[in-house]
């Protein structure tokens, strides 16, 4: 059993080298978890005393077969609950990612498989991210960005790839929330801004904000 701490550390080289598709160096380990470089490594040693990634000073970390599992299981556990408390708690989408990451650390199997019985075994959380089964298998999807729509394309928004709270509040101030269809209906070329049509108004959004709104087709 990992402590909170390597859970934490699990789950950020998880995530980490998914999107890089490749080994994790440890000072980007450092800036996610905002901490010393030697403090990471301290961690990575513990980890790679439980086979739970492999280290190699100087040229960074992978996870284990075993370390990936628990961090696939943490996410899992993470997202359920996120779920639960939106559609349950009522929740707002932005107000639940802290309370999420207390929540993950409960290491009870029965109560998450009740938990996710209870919940009807959701595939997406409420940011649209993609939720494992108890196996560790996700449902697979093709995610686009609207950044990447062209003039005339049309779609529905199916999740986010920024949590932050400032973000989703701005996306619901603008009425960008899961399950709204959306068509581009131009685009500029000086800076990339896109001006979508949502529900019979106009919207104006930056490149930055674009990138970061999934959509399927």
């Amino acid at each position: 059993m990992q402590t909170y701490t390597e859970e934490n550390y699990l789950k950020v080289i998880y995530h980490l080298s998914k999107n890089n598709a490749n080994t994790v160096q440890t000072n980007a380990i450092a800036e996610k978890m905002q901490t010393r470089a030697a403090s990471v490594t301290d961690m990575l040693k513990k980890l790679s005393d439980k086979e739970l990634v492999h280290y190699i000073k100087y040229q960074g970390v992978t996870l284990t077969e075993t370390g990936n599992a628990a961090a696939v299981n943490i996410i899992r556990k993470h997202r359920l609950w996120e779920v639960f408390l939106v559609e349950k708690l009522r929740f707002k989408w932005d107000e639940v990612h802290e309370l999420a990451e207390e929540l993950e650390h409960v290491n009870s199997t029965v109560l998450i498989d009740r938990l996710e019985d209870y919940l009807d075994f959701p595939k997406r959380d409420p940011h649209g991210d993609p939720i494992p089964d108890k196996e560790g298998i996700f449902e697979p999807a093709v995610n686009i960005h609207v950044q990447q729509l062209k003039k005339g394309s049309k779609g529905v928004i199916i999740g986010v790839t920024e949590h932050s709270s400032a973000f989703l509040k701005h996306l619901e101030k603008l009425g960008l929330t899961i399950g709204i269809s959306l068509e581009v209906k131009d685009i500029t070329d000086f800076d990339g801004s896109i001006e979508l049509a949502v529900d019979h108004q106009t919207i104006h959004i930056s490149k930055a904000v674009a990138q970061h709104i999934l959509v399927k087709l």
